[in-house]
């Protein structure tokens, strides 16, 4: 058993699972918009461009993950290895 003060460093699985990259392909947009509300006092206006970046980021890799389930293709979302060389296929960030 984890001594009491060691169970409240640990991660919820949730909040571990966003985490991981293998199951979040938007973590760095989903990091810089939250840089930038802690930098900018929490000013929305201030951070519309991150928060841009972010809802295309999701809206393409939602419509490759459909796209991959309608051929059968597993697991629906790619490692975080696949969007790399999806990525690198593309030639450039499409969002």
């Amino acid at each position: 058993m984890l001594p009491r003060w060691e169970k409240t460093l640990r991660m919820p699985m949730v909040t571990r699972r966003l985490r991981d990259p293998d199951v979040n392909p938007c973590l760095l947009e989903s990091d810089a918009s939250t840089r930038c509300m802690a930098e900018n006092n929490y000013d929305k206006e201030s951070c519309s461009s991150h928060f841009l970046k972010y809802k295309n980021c999701r809206k393409f890799w939602n419509s490759v993950m459909i796209q991959r389930r309608q051929n059968g293709v597993k697991p629906p979302m790619p490692t975080a290895a696949e969007r790399d060389e999806i990525l690198g296929a593309l030639g450039k960030m499409p969002y």
